[in-house]
């Protein structure tokens, strides 16, 4: 999401799709494949909403799990919360279950408590990436050739070598500078949306 959806990258992977795919004309310019890979749409599955709309669908089943798992809510109760809470984050009401509460594997599989994790996963990613092109002015001029090396250097030293050394929160802190947070994915999505 951070770097392969980023205008330096598609400029290096716009003529190399075209040419893969036999495609030609406005349809693989750098410019289209930017707008489509920032087209913000409300929809049903989780697994298909962009980075904008993503959250709120992990924000509903975190309500959920935890109303739940407290037993606030019963599990009969579920369809009617789920199609609630979609109306309320998303803009949309599923028009039946299989769109709705029963799309994801997770429950049934008895993963509950994870849904946050895709989100952090995107906070991360914000804040790692922007310190990283920070730190490294090298790094976006070389995914704009597609050149993936300087950045994964950087994630090798400052992430990947030291997650047996450090808790999670001591290698953001060393790497980012700050605790895991909210502002660099919010600048993040600002900056790829809405061109803030």
């Amino acid at each position: 999401m951070q770097v392969c959806r980023d205008r330096p990258f598609l400029g290096f992977a716009a003529p190399l799709m075209a040419e893969a795919f036999g495609g030609a004309g406005d349809a693989w310019e750098v410019d289209n494949l930017c707008r489509l890979s920032t087209r913000v749409s409300r929809g049903f599955i989780r697994v298909d909403a962009d980075e904008v709309t993503y959250p709120a669908h992990v924000i509903l089943r975190y309500r959920l799990e935890r109303a739940l798992l407290s037993g606030e809510m019963e599990l009969a109760d579920l369809p009617g919360a789920w199609n609630e809470g979609m109306a309320e984050l998303v803009g949309v009401v599923p028009p039946d279950d299989r769109l709705g509460c029963l799309q994801d594997i997770h429950w049934p599989g008895g993963s509950w408590g994870y849904f946050p994790t895709y989100t952090l996963g995107a906070m991360a990613a914000a804040q790692l990436f922007r310190a990283a092109r920070d730190q490294n002015g090298e790094i976006e001029p070389a995914l704009a050739r597609g050149d993936f090396a300087p950045l994964m250097a950087w994630l090798r030293a400052n992430v990947h070598e030291q997650g047996s050394l450090m808790t999670t929160d001591e290698v953001m802190e060393a790497a980012t500078g700050a605790p895991l947070g909210t502002a660099a994915y919010i600048r993040h999505l600002k900056a790829r949306y809405l061109g803030d």
